[in-house]
């Protein structure tokens, strides 16, 4: 598979609200975000498919032994995996990503420690992907808000979605937030809301397309 060939399958594979955020980036930041949204994506699905939390565990493994190993050494077969070996260090500051999602995977309910992991890993992934397009990263507090009211929208049980909750707060966009990271404040902004509002069924309304039109083009 040529390589447009290859981003149209992962475009294909992201959720409705990953395709709108990527469309704010900029186009030489569009490969580097589409990869790591691919990835969030892919780690999403290790979770949502697996029946047996163990099994989630191993292949979860996989990705955080893979990521930190030198590209030369890594299994050919895998074209996501293959992606990241332009990254610095081929990817490995991704590993935390994978942390905090198998952070998930405890007894429910989720203690909030379990879930500030997750927040913490997102925010790390938005780090190394911030790297990886030569910018500096002011915007840590902003990942970890998209990751905390992102699991508002799906959590189930009621007390993990009151953690979740608890310290979501509006506020500008951070100072000096790189054109290259807006579809973070896209994300941040849709999931923010759709939070506040009922949860998942409020991330493809009109409004929160609004939303998204409004932190995209204008940063706020």
């Amino acid at each position: 598979m040529n390589a447009l060939g290859m981003d149209a399958a992962l475009i294909d594979g992201l959720s409705p609200l990953y395709r709108l955020a990527l469309a704010y980036a900029p186009g030489p930041a569009k490969p580097a975000w589409l990869t790591f949204l691919a990835l969030d994506a892919r780690l999403a699905g290790l979770l949502r498919q697996a029946r047996d939390p163990v099994l989630a565990q191993i292949r979860l493994a996989w990705w955080r032994e893979r990521l930190e190993q030198p590209p030369r050494d890594r299994p050919r077969g895998e074209p996501l995996l293959a992606r990241f070996a332009d990254w610095p260090d081929g990817g490995s500051a991704l590993s935390p990503l994978v942390d905090g999602w198998e952070a998930l995977l405890g007894d429910p309910p989720l203690p909030l420690a379990a879930l500030d992991c997750f927040a913490e890993g997102r925010a790390a992934g938005i780090s190394a992907l911030a790297a990886c397009l030569g910018l500096a990263d002011p915007a840590p507090d902003l990942a970890r808000s998209w990751a905390m009211a992102d699991l508002a929208c799906h959590l189930g049980d009621p007390h993990e979605q009151a953690l979740a909750l608890e310290g979501l707060a509006d506020g500008p966009a951070p100072a000096g937030l790189p054109r290259g990271l807006r579809p973070l404040l896209v994300l941040q902004r849709v999931n923010h809301r759709a939070a506040r509002k009922g949860g998942a069924a409020q991330l493809t309304t009109p409004a929160a397309l609004f939303t998204a039109m409004r932190a995209g083009l204008l940063g706020r």
